[in-house]
């Protein structure tokens, strides 16, 4: 069974930001692997930081040199600066049960299978901003966590593109794909109009 870096939506009103980017991850300090830099296949440079879980796949596994496709959660303020975490490398063959039949088989056609590709990113959230004018969009997104002590529960994802002000606290699911630094729509889906009056 193939597994799928981005799992299935559980829950009407899940939120989440999460996406898949093929790179090399360049630490800052090889003494302390979990701050640096995805350098995509452009040749384009991503700060990141490398979350626990994954942390300890990346010492055992990972080798520096090799591009892999990682899982990551996105962060931004603007449009022009991404930062990234991640939260797991995605590797069918050598990290996951995966029959290997061929080394050769193409890790982007079986990303195609699961009907995702390279810098794809799934964003669902609330609807909080539009600029018309800047084609740019703000998307909340709320932790999962009931942990009530963590810091940056909730933040919020600008993403270029254009929604009618209409949708405004509305719930909405987003595909976006990643250029450069940036995060932009291609497509949506209203989940629940004006959502935040009735939470």
């Amino acid at each position: 069974m193939l597994k799928n870096p981005i799992p299935k939506v559980t829950n009407q009103f899940q939120y989440r930001a999460i996406g898949i980017i093929k790179g090399k991850f360049i630490p800052n300090d090889i003494q302390q692997l979990n701050r640096g830099f995805l350098t995509d296949n452009k040749g384009e440079k991503i700060e990141t930081v490398v979350l626990g879980k994954a942390l300890s796949l990346l010492k055992k596994h990972i080798d520096l040199n090799r591009s892999y496709f990682w899982v990551v959660y996105p962060k931004n303020k603007n449009t022009q600066h991404l930062h990234l975490q991640v939260a797991g490398i995605w590797d069918p063959y050598q990290l996951n049960d995966f029959p290997n039949d061929s080394l050769q088989t193409n890790f982007s056609k079986l990303l195609e299978e699961l009907g995702l590709k390279d810098n794809y990113f799934s964003v669902r959230g609330e609807l909080v901003f539009v600029n018309t004018k800047k084609k740019e969009v703000v998307i909340k997104i709320c932790s999962a966590s009931k942990l009530k002590t963590l810091k940056n529960k909730n933040f919020k994802l600008v993403i270029k593109g254009d929604l009618s002000l209409e949708l405004l606290n509305s719930f909405i699911s987003l595909d976006v794909i990643r250029d450069g630094n940036s995060l932009e729509l291609i497509n949506y889906e209203v989940i629940e109009k004006n959502f935040t009056k009735k939470n």
